[in-house]
């Protein structure tokens, strides 16, 4: 069965306790090899006369030549060394540095020659510990104290030296039996007691540390199971670490996948209503066609002019409903105008309202208001047009009978601003407040009383108005009706 891994604190603990061991070992080593340089140096300070204080109380001692020298006195000195200090070994050494004698067991001397530039730095007074050679033989070099032996008259070069090894293999097997384990033991008992405070206020640490960690995990946990994502405490005093900076993006991150899930949601019931709503629109007047085109089949010639011009009429609401619809969807479909050129918006305007005056005795549409003068726009001129036609057309089909629709010019600053007025009905209360709040006539798609859609028309006029910089926003009406403004920056003069 496979265990299961170990959790994020657990792993950093376990870390912690690794570098501290290594830590410590390191510490022990450098510990070690500092105290015995410091115990080497001491040595070295207090023992550093040594030879030149038996050099000069012994000369005897000084002598080169082992047949001149007196073994009694040379014993005695011995005898006097080893009660001072057992670990100490004496060598008399000539001007090449070659043990010419050896104060002790004859054969214990297995390295003859003497390095002399440790002594002549000792000589000269140079900083210790100094190191030189071993004459006992091995790789260790050993701390010594020397003396240089005075030159007897005629001599120009001195003699020799008194060369004496400070700490021997004796006193550090010595030293070692009885020291060693004892001051290994003590710094392993340091280390380990401090080892264990450090690792456990290192672990508490680490704990605290780490508990916004896992309260993140556990948000994100539960949010993948549905629950909602909460957003962080925040922290006092401060802007807050990393695991609250990451705690912070999390809740951003989920409340705009939220947003965003809610506006797919809004999305999609708009479809579905717009969809209902286009059936609904398509629907009527189809049934009407079709019921229309039944009756002129079996129909008297008398009876088919009239249900000839019936069914027109609905096979022209049905061609109205989806241009607009095919319009609006093309609309919504870019960010941009693509067919842009300068014209002149007064020549538009009058010539939009003649359209709907071609015909009519008592013309149902008016341009009212003194001449703005020329009025020169950047933009898509079918656009325009097509905007202006879908407000004059909504104005006529809510207008009274012989109540002509008013369309009047202006110009307002960079902007210009074209009125359409009628005295009908009103704008209903849905489509009055998206209008004054700028809002989207289609999203959600507005609802007629008796079903389907409504706004088509205005809704086009919006989208025109918003591709080129504009608006279209209501007036207030004191007199009643409606009065939509359709505002479009003007074209920079060039």
């Amino acid at each position: 069965m496979r265990r299961p891994p170990l959790s994020f604190s657990t792993r950093l603990t376990l870390m912690l306790a690794a570098l501290l061991l290594a830590y410590a070992g390191l510490v022990a080593v450098l510990g070690r090899s500092l105290a015995t340089a410091h115990e080497q140096e001491s040595l070295q300070r207090l023992s550093h006369g040594l030879a030149q204080h038996i050099v000069g109380h012994w000369p005897e001692i000084t002598t080169t030549d082992p047949a001149e020298s007196e073994a009694a006195a040379r014993r005695a000195l011995l005898q006097m060394l080893m009660v001072v200090n057992p670990g100490i070994q004496v060598y008399v050494l000539d001007a090449g540095g070659r043990v010419a004698a050896y104060i002790g067991e004859p054969g214990m001397v297995r390295q003859h020659q003497v390095d002399l530039a440790p002594v002549r730095a000792f000589l000269a007074g140079a900083a210790l510990p100094l190191h030189g050679t071993d004459p006992m033989g091995g790789d260790v070099r050993r701390i010594f104290s020397a003396a240089m032996f005075a030159p007897k008259p005629g001599q120009t070069q001195p003699p020799g030296y008194l060369y004496i090894v400070l700490d021997g293999a004796a006193r550090t097997q010595v030293a070692g039996a009885i020291s060693l384990r004892r001051e290994w033991l003590g710094a392993a008992a340091v280390a380990g007691v401090g080892a264990l405070l450090t690792l456990l206020v290192g672990a508490l640490a680490l704990r605290k540390l780490t508990r916004p960690l896992h309260r993140l995990a556990g948000r994100m946990r539960s949010y993948s199971l549905g629950a909602t994502a909460t957003r962080p405490e925040p922290q006092h005093g401060g802007r807050g670490d990393e695991v609250q900076a990451i705690a912070t993006a999390f809740a951003g991150l989920t409340e705009r996948l939220e947003q965003q899930s809610a506006r797919e949601a809004a999305q999609t019931l708009a479809h579905r209503e717009t969809m209902a709503g286009v059936a609904h629109d398509l629907r009527t007047p189809l049934t009407a066609l079709h019921g229309h085109l039944e009756a002129l089949s079996g129909g008297s010639a008398v009876q088919q002019a009239p249900l000839l011009r019936a069914a027109l009429a609905q096979s022209d609401k049905v061609r109205r409903l989806s241009q607009q619809l095919f319009e609006l969807a093309t609309l919504q479909s870019t960010d941009q105008v693509l067919h842009r050129e300068r014209f002149s918006l007064d020549e538009l305007v009058t010539d939009t309202v003649q359209k709907f005056a071609i015909g009519h005795p008592n013309p149902p549409v008016t341009l009212t208001g003194a001449p703005p003068g020329r009025l020169e726009l950047d933009g898509d001129l079918q656009l325009i047009d097509r905007a202006l036609g879908n407000l004059i057309d909504n104005a006529l089909r809510h207008a009274p009978g012989g109540a002509p629709v008013r369309v009047s010019l202006l110009r307002q600053g960079g902007n210009a601003q074209i009125l359409v007025e009628d005295n009908g009905p009103g704008l209903p209360p849905d489509l009055q407040a998206r209008l004054d709040q700028q809002a989207s006539l289609r999203d959600p798609p507005l609802r007629r009383s008796g079903g389907g859609i409504g706004g088509l028309g205005l809704a086009i006029a919006q989208r025109v108005a918003q591709l080129h910089g504009g608006s279209l926003r209501p007036l207030a009406t004191p007199e009643g009706g409606t009065r939509l403004c359709l505002a479009l920056p003007l074209a920079a003069p060039g």
